[in-house]
């Protein structure tokens, strides 16, 4: 098969090959995907960088976790009836050296989904981490339906899924962004409010909801805390996936005075069982016309270093995906 990979961690001109590599089979409760298309996510880059300071945990990685695709293959113990479905993957190059930059990848069946008909191979790429990572923030704090959530960076690809979601589970979502030019793709996704970042937030959301939020979904940790601990309401909950600062300052007293919960969200090791359901609540969101993530840019494999320059330096929002 043709794939992409790196042998050492760096820059993506540096270190990125395209080539070709013997096709993979799938072990026992395995299937193999022939791959439509690849999602490319900011943590499919860091890796390459070694921005985590993990090292190489392979010798040879095919890089992204993210994919579509139609399944040809099946391991012993799968159904056969699983050879043709379309399905979107996750997970393919998590604790796995062989991710979704390939004609095709191998992955245990339940981190295989079908793809509800309507919905294109190139949409299905885009869900997996996002999905994943927006479904376990909003829901990580308990029950949402009745209540107020924040979503804080709602027009990136975790927070659009996060308002939707949480829009879907019964609560009344508030979300930020940046720009008007994204404040369409955040309504669309089932906004009640959203709101442009400025040194008012604060006092705007008070406005709307006297009595505070009652759980935030947080793409910056370290640069909105502050103004999270002046809107949650007695007894809120953070859910938190990113910072930019990795030593944020936490101010102790106003939590604790506050009662308040902070949950740190790891897409990768989110427990099996939640992942589950959140593939489910994603297709059903997609069954019920949700139209997804925005998609910026598509690549070729062959032009997969620049897919990986675009995601370091976007010129524009959404999705970044590899075409097969």
């Amino acid at each position: 098969m043709k794939a992409a990979w790196y042998e050492k961690q760096g820059t993506a001109r540096h270190v990125l090959v395209v080539g070709e590599m013997d096709d993979p089979q799938p072990g026992e409760g395995e299937v193999r995907i022939r791959l439509v298309a690849s999602g490319i996510n900011p943590g499919d880059v860091k890796k390459r960088q070694d921005a985590f300071l993990y090292g190489m945990p392979y010798p040879r990685v095919i890089p992204h976790s993210d994919g579509a695709g139609t399944i040809d293959q099946v391991g012993r113990g799968v159904p056969k009836d699983w050879i043709g479905k379309r399905v979107w993957c996750y997970g393919a190059q998590t604790y796995r050296p062989f991710g979704t930059a390939a004609e095709y990848t191998v992955v245990p069946v339940h981190q295989a989904v079908p793809l509800p008909p309507t919905v294109s191979m190139e949409q299905g790429a885009c869900l997996g981490i996002p999905g994943i990572t927006a479904h376990r923030s909003v829901h990580v704090g308990g029950p949402i339906d009745g209540q107020v959530v924040l979503v804080q960076g709602g027009a990136g690809a975790v927070g659009v899924c996060a308002v939707r979601l949480a829009h879907q589970a019964g609560a009344r979502v508030i979300a930020t962004c940046r720009s008007e030019r994204d404040r369409a793709t955040v309504l669309q996704a089932g906004a009640n409010d959203v709101l442009l970042v400025d040194e008012t937030l604060s006092q705007r959301i008070r406005a709307l909801v006297p009595g505070g939020v009652d759980h935030i979904v947080e793409v910056a940790f370290s640069e909105n805390i502050q103004c999270d601990i002046n809107v949650l309401a007695q007894g809120g909950s953070i859910a938190t996936y990113a910072t930019t600062d990795p030593n944020p300052e936490i101010l102790f007293w106003p939590l604790v005075f506050g009662n308040a919960s902070i949950h740190f969200i790891g897409s990768d090791d989110v427990p099996p069982k939640a992942k589950i359901r959140a593939t489910h609540d994603l297709n059903r969101a997609l069954d019920e016309r949700w139209l997804g993530l925005p998609i910026a840019a598509r690549f070729s494999l062959d032009d997969i270093a620049s897919a990986h320059e675009f995601v370091e330096h976007p010129t524009q929002a959404g999705r970044v995906i590899l075409t097969l």
